[in-house]
Formats: structure tokens, C-alpha cells, sequence
């Protein structure tokens, strides 16, 4: 398991890396997109379209590698107060519910990104593109959201049991 889960760390990092030249490319495109309108140009069309579709990748891309790190809100407070036995059977409870909550997004993004292309559903702005090629991502990205929801049940079982003490971003 250790070893798969060092695999998986690998995967998020290089989506991570991913997710940063899509966050250059942005900055980059809406500079130039600024700096054209104001020398007369007319701007950069796509720019606002391209921006809110990259947004949107670059969360799903990071989420679970901020997981694994344990940058997302965590206010455990609470847990830190309670016997070590019920804290750490709420922090399976967090997990377990989190696992769930993204394996029902895995299903629901797979129903609608495949009602979205047997539709052939296209989204109309600037550009014209068929509009499961935004929804796509979503299962994609919860998926990796649930098997890294896997790997923290994993290293919950072996620790020691009280408040989870890897994956926060603060001790």
C-alpha cells in the first residue's frame, strides 16, 4: 500500500505542476489580453471564457493532492477536546463521509456528462465547443478525491488512535 500511495503522490504532483503552467498561461493570456485593449487592439476574445474553464480545471486538479497535504478547511478544534478514542472514530466519520460524498459526484458527474454528449449539448460564448468536454472533468477529479479518501482511511488504521496527526496543516 505504501508503495501505491507513493505512485499516487507522484500522480498529484505532476497534476499539481500541471495546474501551475495552466495557472502561468492564464496570467499570461489575461495580461495580454489587458495590455491589448489599452494600445487600441481589442483585446483577446477568449480570454474571460478560457479563464473561467481554466479556474474551474486547476480546483479539480489540485483538490486531491490539497487533501493529501491537508490544506483544506480543517477546524479541529473539537476534536483536540474529546477522549482520543472518539476523535479518532470521528475522524473516520469525516473520511468515510467524504469518501462517499465524492464517490455520489463521481456518479452524478458520469450522468451528466454522458447526458451532456448523447445530447450533443454545446456551450455557446465566444467559443463553441461541446459542453462534456467542461463536464468531463468532474468525475475524473472526484474520483481522485475518493482514492485519496482511501489512502487516509489507510494511514488512520495504522496510526496511533486519537487525532489524526498526518495530512493537516497544522498540529
Amino acid at each position: 500500500m505504501a508503495r501505491l500511495s507513493e505512485w499516487y503522490g507522484r500522480l498529484l504532483d505532476a497534476l499539481v505542476f500541471a495546474a501551475c503552467l495552466l495557472l502561468l498561461l492564464m496570467t499570461v493570456m489575461i495580461g495580454a489580453d489587458v495590455l491589448s485593449r489599452n494600445i487600441g487592439g481589442g483585446g483577446i476574445p477568449v480570454s474571460n471564457e478560457l479563464s473561467e474553464d481554466i479556474l474551474y480545471l486547476m480546483t479539480l486538479m489540485v483538490a486531491p493532492w490539497l487533501l493529501r497535504q491537508g490544506q483544506h478547511i480543517r477546524v479541529d478544534i473539537v476534536l483536540h477536546t474529546l477522549p482520543l478514542r472518539v476523535a479518532w472514530l470521528l475522524e473516520w466519520f469525516g473520511d468515510i463521509v467524504g469518501f462517499f460524498c465524492c464517490l455520489y459526484f463521481v456518479w452524478y458527474g458520469y450522468l451528466i456528462t454522458k447526458a451532456s454528449y448523447l445530447a450533443g449539448s454545446v456551450n455557446i460564448k465566444t467559443l463553441i465547443t461541446p459542453e462534456w468536454w467542461t463536464l468531463a472533468p468532474l468525475p475524473v477529479g472526484f474520483m481522485l478525491l475518493a482514492i485519496e479518501f482511501i489512502f487516509r482511511m489507510h494511514r488512520l488504521s495504522v496510526a496511533e488512535i486519537g487525532v489524526r496527526d498526518d495530512a493537516v496543516s497544522a498540529a
